[in-house]
Formats: C-alpha cells, structure tokens, sequence
C-alpha cells in the first residue's frame, strides 16, 4: 500500500521561498564583492543552484557542491567540486533542501570551516526542528513540526516542483 502523501508546497509557492532566501541573503551580504553558494549533492545542490540563479545579476557566485554521504558522514568520502580555498575569505551559503536531524550540514560546516571562509550561513527550504547536532538554518523557506515517523519529499524537476509530508 502506497504511503498517504500531502502536498505542502506547490512549484509557485516553492518558487517564491526561492525567491524570498535569495533576497534575504542579498540583505545580509549587500557589502560583499562575491558569495560561494555551496549545494550539498541532490536536491541540495539544485536548490543552490537556483538560489545562486537570483544572486547572480545582483553579485558574483562562485558555485560549488559538497558531497558525503548522509548515512555516514564522518568516515565516508567528503568531496567539493572545487577547492576548498575557493571559499577563503569569503561569505558562504551552504544550501540543502530539508534540515532534519542536522547531521548533514555539520559535517558540511566542519568541511568548509577548514577553508576558513569569512562567513558562513546555512540555507533550506524546509526545516524540520529534528535536531541531533546544534546547526540551524540562517534562510528557511518553511519550518514544519512533525513527527519522527513522519518523511518530508522534496522534488525538484525541470517543470514540477512539490515537497510533500508522508
């Protein structure tokens, strides 16, 4: 039997989170020459991608990915597409599309610190407050409270975008 699932953001209403985090960052970075947006592989990283698609008229972006794996991240292979001194000096925006228990995006935190950019702000789409690891997202486009059996699906296609609850 096919999970129950509920449709909590539509392509439009995923589109104007988009939107509004990119304009957010713009706020707090408006002194900066350059931003590094940093997607973490998967959806994390297309979500960065068009983030850094609404920053880019208004400021240089350097893009990157960072790749773990989310099972096991402190012994499995952790890679950024570009080096790490990309980020030296420099405000970063680390992008993943659902923020659970945190595990991810610390050990990207402890991965990019060791570039020792000037700044580095966490960004997602959905936040969940399942914290296991104290980071937390400095742009959210929605904060749900649900449950530890409960799954958040994110798709992020060419033409349909949807996050569901199931």
């Amino acid at each position: 039997m096919p999970k129950e699932k509920t449709l909590i953001l539509t392509t439009e209403q995923i589109q104007r989170k988009i939107i509004r985090i990119a304009s957010e960052i713009l706020e707090q970075n408006y002194r900066e020459k350059e931003l590094v947006v940093v997607g973490v592989a998967g959806r994390g990283e297309k979500l960065a991608m068009r983030i850094a698609d609404r920053l880019e008229p208004m400021v240089p972006v350097t893009r990157l990915v960072i790749t773990l794996d989310k099972d096991d991240p402190l012994t499995g292979p952790l890679r950024l597409s570009g080096q790490l001194g990309d980020v030296a000096n420099k405000s970063v925006i680390l992008v993943d599309d659902v923020i659970n228990s945190g595990r991810t995006l610390i050990y990207a935190v402890r991965y990019l610190l060791e570039g020792n950019p000037k700044r580095l702000a966490t960004a997602t789409l959905v936040d969940r407050f399942h914290r296991q690891f104290p980071v937390h997202a400095d742009y959210v486009g929605l904060t749900l409270s649900t449950n530890l059996k409960e799954h958040i699906s994110v798709e992020l296609g060419n033409r349909h975008d949807a996050v569901y609850l199931e």
